[in-house]
């Protein structure tokens, strides 16, 4: 199962969604199960490392960050991928934009699978302090977990 993780720049939100469902498949025993990646909507830091902040809370939590990269969506992806799980209204409308009806993907909100936060923003913390990225970790922790239960749910027949 493919799933893209996407926010606007790719150095907070999607990225850190990216080493979280890492860490649950991994911890699962499932890795080989899954491809999953992360990305922006928009090019601004290509190349680029995690926000550090992003790093340190995910950190805390035992996931690590350190290997990801910043890159942009490719239309490619809406083939490549089964899922493309966006943070916020904005950046499923960027994706509807690139051509999300396209692609085989699925392009939805990531928190439609939550269940505090259900279809809400997962907001950007980049401009804030460190209690922004705790929460979103928090938000980020229930729409992933309630998006594995619905994938690794036994499908009836």
């Amino acid at each position: 199962m493919g799933v893209l993780l996407v926010c606007m720049g790719n150095i907070c939100r999607s990225p850190t969604a990216e080493g979280l469902l890492r860490r649950r498949v991994e911890t699962a025993g499932m890795e080989a199960r899954f491809r999953i990646d992360s990305a922006g909507t928009h090019g601004y830091h290509v190349g680029a490392a995690p926000d550090e902040r992003a790093v340190a809370a995910a950190a805390r939590r035992d996931i690590s960050l350190d290997k990801l990269r910043a890159r942009q969506v490719e239309r490619a992806d809406f083939e490549r991928f089964d899922f493309i799980l966006a943070m916020d209204q904005d950046n499923l409308r960027d994706l509807a934009e690139l051509g999300a009806t396209a692609g085989r993907a699925r392009v939805e909100l990531l928190l439609a699978y939550s269940e505090r936060y259900p279809n809400a923003a997962v907001p950007d913390p980049y401009y804030g302090g460190t209690d922004g990225f705790e929460r979103v970790l928090d938000m980020l922790e229930d729409g992933i977990n309630g998006f594995l239960q619905t994938q690794l749910r036994p499908r009836q027949r």
